[in-house]
């Protein structure tokens, strides 16, 4: 007997080795949610929970093979950006988007690792303001990404998506890089509406915190979600991911997206 199909989401993103981050993070996300990822690797990283060592973008044309071959195949819901780690990798995702008109793509800014070594040139933030948070039906950088977005280095979250929002039709912010004791993650829409998530926050340190959101913000929609109810959904479960987290190495926790018996 056959089963209705889950929705699919896209996943551009790199490739992490240690399988904290990248497009293991996307894969356990949306299985989460109740989505079929269709991982389509855009670099190749040496890293571990510790921080990256080095990276490789992939040929634009073996990108584009893999994206073209899901398109063809299989009906694309939602997609989700991680790592490009170039300028030309933007360009390449612009074509694949022309080939999912009207289909909502989520784009998580990955210039950073959690450790802090860098997974692009400045350029690349600057490509990405530029030529894909116009097409993007929402972007979720950390805020000392959209400080890089934004060209402000001491930033606050409202100066950031001031200066952001005229690119994006929505932009989440998300919080947990100070001291403070609840996290804030800001939610801006061009017409003026804000939201804000507030969640308690917890100690340590996580790998693939980022992707684990924004590829569940990307299930939620394919889902059908509206936007704000598709936020807080992801949030919250993001949250309970690194409530949950655990330590396999000697560097970062790594959320733990799956429940234990999940395969049971």
């Amino acid at each position: 007997m056959n089963m209705p199909s889950r929705p699919v989401v896209l996943c551009l993103s790199g490739h992490d080795p240690s399988g904290g981050a990248g497009l293991q993070a996307d894969i356990e996300a949306l299985l989460a949610q109740g989505c079929h990822a269709a991982p389509t690797v855009t670099a190749l990283t040496v890293q571990s929970t510790v921080d990256v060592v080095d990276f490789r973008v992939l040929d634009r044309e073996w990108v584009l093979a893999q994206a073209h071959a899901v398109i063809a195949d299989l009906p694309v819901a939602a997609v989700k950006l991680g790592m490009l780690g170039s300028v030309e990798m933007v360009e390449t995702v612009l074509e694949v988007m022309r080939s999912l008109p009207g289909v909502p793509l989520v784009c998580d800014p990955v210039l950073r690792a959690g450790g802090g070594g860098t997974l692009g040139k400045d350029d690349v933030g600057f490509a990405m303001r530029e030529r894909l948070l116009p097409i993007a039906a929402i972007a979720t950088p950390n805020l000392p990404e959209a400080r890089i977005l934004a060209e402000l280095p001491d930033g606050s979250a409202d100066e950031c998506a001031e200066k952001l929002l005229p690119y994006c039709r929505h932009l989440l912010i998300t919080g947990g890089h100070g001291d403070e004791q609840q996290v804030h993650n800001r939610l801006y829409s061009r017409d003026g509406a804000r939201h804000s998530f507030t969640c308690e926050r917890l100690p340590g340190s996580y790998h693939g915190s980022g992707c684990t959101l924004a590829s569940a913000l990307a299930g939620r929609l394919a889902l059908g979600e509206d936007l704000a109810s598709a936020v807080q959904t992801a949030l919250s479960y993001t949250w309970r991911t690194l409530r949950d987290a655990e330590a396999p190495g000697k560097g970062q926790y790594v959320p733990r997206r799956l429940p234990l018996d999940f395969c049971s």
